[in-house]
């Protein structure tokens, strides 16, 4: 095999197995590659499609955000509740404060980025793993929203539900919405000095020191970053369904977001992170979920799939390493 082959599949692999995912799917099931099919696969993982694209900035500095989910629940019922009509009986905040819509939106967004600035600065200052402060800020915001509301924040008002349910042009607005961040999250880590410094604190956080990089000040908008894409897919995610339960809204999806970022080629060693190759980890994980669905498969072996999967994409990436070194 010449070296074009060589380069050409090593940097289309993911590409590849992802047609080959699509062409299966829709072999193995007619009804996989419908329109209506398709749009519903897409809305689904646009959410956690957000979140990854904010989890790959914390993975690229050899940090973790296990928060996220826990996050979008938290930011999901304050600003659901903050909407709901006032004269609701099961209103979040009975006889409190009503928000315009997007009030209420750019509050869940500034909440967002206080947590996030809040755990950033946890783990730039004191050290601690990301791991362990991401976890314990999890079991925070989960209660958190919990303490919000001990029942569902329904009957959003149809402004707020907006950017979650409706469309533009036949194009599911939510999908619209992961696109722009999916270009801002390109822009940022390609063009500005910001993303530049990500790639170096992945890569050598002492060299990066050494060049004039304040990393604790980066790490912290890494952290915020990271936050506010949870808010707005706490949002995104309440205005899809029509409510938001703190117990269960968001769920798990900090592992879907992790997952797709590590497929997608974002190194947990850290200083390697594609946008384009995040996309392709958020649609192999979503043909896998949704063509899996179709064919009757237990819900229980389709995450052991996706569980060798991450495990595989980890390896395959360590081994890389190794042989650069």
């Amino acid at each position: 095999m010449s070296l074009k082959r060589k380069k050409f599949l090593s940097d289309n692999m993911i590409w590849l197995v992802l047609i080959a995912l699509i062409i299966f799917m829709s072999v193995a099931n007619r009804n996989f590659a419908t329109v209506a099919n398709l749009r519903t696969l897409l809305t689904g993982e646009a959410i956690k499609g957000i979140m990854a694209f904010g989890v790959a900035f914390a993975i690229l500095t050899k940090g973790i955000d296990l928060s996220i989910g826990a996050v979008a629940a938290l930011v999901g019922a304050i600003t659901g509740g903050l909407v709901q009509p006032i004269d609701l009986a099961t209103r979040a905040f009975p006889g409190g404060a009503h928000l315009s819509v997007p009030l209420s939106i750019l509050l869940g967004l500034v909440i967002g980025a206080l947590i996030g600035a809040c755990i950033g600065a946890i783990i730039a200052y004191t050290h601690i793993p990301a791991f362990i402060a991401t976890l314990g800020a999890q079991l925070i915001c989960r209660a958190g929203a919990k303490m919000v509301s001990n029942r569902p924040v329904s009957n959003l008002p149809e402004s707020y539900r907006f950017l979650g349910s409706k469309q533009f042009f036949g194009i599911p607005m939510i999908v619209l919405v992961f696109i722009i961040i999916a270009i801002l999250a390109w822009f940022i880590l390609n063009h500005t000095r910001f993303g530049k410094s990500l790639y170096a604190i992945g890569g050598n956080a002492q060299a990066a020191t050494v060049a004039g990089i304040n990393v604790e000040k980066t790490l912290i908008k890494v952290y915020i970053w990271c936050s506010v894409m949870a808010a707005l897919g706490g949002i995104l995610l309440a205005g899809r369904s029509g409510s938001s339960d703190p117990s269960t809204s968001g769920l798990n999806y900090e592992l879907d977001a992790i997952a797709a970022a590590t497929v997608g080629g974002t190194s947990h060693t850290g200083g390697v992170c594609s946008v384009t190759g995040v996309i392709a980890g958020i649609l192999i994980l979503g043909v896998i979920n949704n063509g899996l669905v179709l064919m009757g498969v237990d819900d229980n072996m389709t995450n052991v799939l996706k569980g060798l999967i991450i495990i595989g994409s980890v390896v395959l990436d360590m081994r890389k390493n190794i042989q650069k070194v």
